[in-house]
């Protein structure tokens, strides 16, 4: 009896080829089924994502992939290809290479009602001129990644020889690049003319919703802590500034300064900040900077007599 053993494939296989959140959560599902069924099966992935570190893969149920051009085409009784439409030169080549193979399309779209025209076995479309289904990527496995904000400071030549934005800016991205996090960048200035910073608020409505926070601007660390979220403060300013000295008014011990900074130091800094006390801290030195301020006021209203 031979062994089913499928390959799964789709336009994230193409080194030509485009892929996104929704094909790769689609190619999640169908290797699910497929594992929750004891069926043995094989990615196939370009060479952008099966060259990529290991803790970047792109999907929850599989490993680095396989490059479909180089396996062996008997090895496999079944070709799926999910997501997108199942059609072009490229679904063709892949395809013709497994002539032997029962082959699917699964969750695809069909153009035009052209099912009978597409090279498969079987088409059990997304979509067609005839019936809808829902999109695969609806059945992935639950998963996540931490949501981080980067807040960056501008050139401050004031500092003159101990600015080191660029070494510390430098070392933020290759950490960061590093690891799978879903990345939001963006400023603390506020432009009224321009849509998404109109306001204060919209700016920190941003920061309020980041599991973490990474940054070089002393404002970035505030408006952090200020909505209970960790944050990485590294002080471009080698020896300390700014940065460096609002963290300590706050109690905040999760800053670094860039005279002495390494990626290892930043890296162990960011899991910190998302690990499971952060949080508390941060909400805590918040509550602290409040009480203090509460003395500021009173010492400034009594200057007014």
């Amino acid at each position: 009896m031979t062994t089913t053993r499928a390959l799964v494939a789709g336009w994230f296989s193409f080194a030509r080829g485009e892929a996104t959140a929704g094909d790769l959560l689609a190619a999640d599902a169908a290797c699910a089924w497929l594992r929750d069924a004891g069926v043995d099966h094989d990615l196939a992935l370009s060479p952008a994502f099966r060259e990529a570190a290991p803790t970047d893969h792109p999907g929850t149920v599989h490993g680095p992939g396989v490059d479909w051009t180089a396996v062996d085409p008997g090895g496999y009784t079944h070709v799926v290809f999910v997501c997108g439409p199942a059609a072009g030169r490229q679904v063709a080549e892949l395809l013709d290479r497994f002539p032997r193979s029962r082959r699917i399309a699964l969750g695809t779209s069909v153009i035009d009602g052209a099912t009978g025209a597409l090279p498969f076995d079987v088409v059990l479309e997304r979509d067609s001129a005839e019936r809808a289904r829902p999109d695969l990527s609806l059945g992935a496995p639950a998963a996540g990644v931490p949501l981080v904000g980067v807040v960056l400071a501008h050139p401050q030549p004031e500092y003159g020889a101990r600015a080191r934005h660029d070494d510390a800016h430098a070392a933020v991205d290759r950490v960061l690049s590093a690891r799978d996090l879903a990345v939001v960048r963006f400023d603390t200035r506020v432009d009224p003319r321009e849509p998404g910073i109109r306001s204060a608020a919209a700016v920190e409505a941003r920061v309020a919703r980041m599991d973490a926070v990474v940054s070089t601007r002393m404002h970035g660390l505030v408006l952090a802590l200020r909505n209970g979220v960790p944050a990485v403060a590294v002080d471009p300013v080698a020896g300390g500034a700014k940065v460096s000295r609002q963290a300590a008014a706050l109690g905040w011990p999760v800053v670094l300064d860039s005279g002495r900074l390494d990626d290892a130091e930043l890296a162990a800094a960011l899991d910190r900040c998302l690990g499971r006390d952060a949080r508390r801290l941060a909400r805590r030195c918040a509550a602290d900077a409040s009480a203090e301020l509460a003395r500021l006021r009173a010492a400034f209203l009594a200057e007014l007599g």
